[in-house]
């Protein structure tokens, strides 16, 4: 039978196993999610097929770590500031969207942002460009810009993107800053949240109202309300 002493002694040797085996199984899945030239695989796939969304790869998504997606993951991790070096480790994984295994758990730049002015800046032009669209339109403006500020043909910043000139006509007319309705601002919050109904869409238009011909030549993925969405 066991005293007091060693009963104590064997609880504490129990106690610290379980936490070494703790840390080493969460240290094994964050090392197991590190991507690098050579990686194989869904999570390479799930990588390819991001940076393909936001227009960073041009190469076939087919769970391959080679050349294309090296350069297309220093092009991302620069624009992001991150270390430029093509390794996709903790830090890009949450700059990408996806949740990791540290402490970065949130999304970057475009997605997670849960500051209050982040919120009202999207939800101003969500106002301005979508208050008689459906609520699910209005998400998918707001997307539509955060798409922008990881898209490297855009400005990096919420406000870079939404103040860009000649970007949305709602600015220049003042109907971005009409009050907020509560629909805006929960888009707004919805689209920070990751939501993107769009698929990716970098464009969006009203096919109704005259617009450049130019905008037609965009891949168009999908229409939601009376505006067409387009990589």
């Amino acid at each position: 039978m066991l005293t007091g002493k060693r009963r104590k002694i064997l609880l504490i040797t129990l106690l610290a196993g379980a936490l070494l085996l703790a840390l080493w199984q969460g240290l094994a899945v964050a090392q197991g999610r590190v991507l690098y030239w050579g990686s194989r695989g869904n999570d390479v796939i799930k990588v390819q097929s991001k940076l393909n969304q936001w227009g960073y790869y041009r190469g076939p998504i087919d769970g391959y770590y080679g050349s294309k997606t090296v350069k297309a993951v220093k092009q991302f991790q620069y624009k992001n500031g991150l270390r430029a070096d093509g390794v996709v480790g903790p830090k890009t994984w949450a700059a990408l969207g996806f949740p990791t295994t540290v402490s970065a758990s949130r999304p970057g730049i475009s997605r997670g942002i849960t500051d209050r002015d982040q919120v009202t800046l999207l939800a101003r032009i969500i106002e301005g460009e979508a208050a008689d669209e459906p609520y699910l339109g209005k998400v998918a403006v707001g997307a539509v810009i955060l798409n922008r500020v990881q898209s490297p043909a855009f400005p990096n910043t919420l406000a870079g993107v939404i103040y860009q000139p000649l970007a949305f006509e709602s600015v220049a007319n003042g109907q971005a800053y009409r009050p907020l309705s509560e629909e805006s601002l929960r888009a707004a919050q919805q689209a920070l949240s990751g939501f993107d109904p769009t698929g990716g869409a970098l464009y969006f238009w009203n096919p109704a109202k005259r617009v450049s011909s130019w905008i037609w030549s965009r891949p168009i993925l999908t229409q939601i309300g009376r505006h067409v969405f387009a990589r």
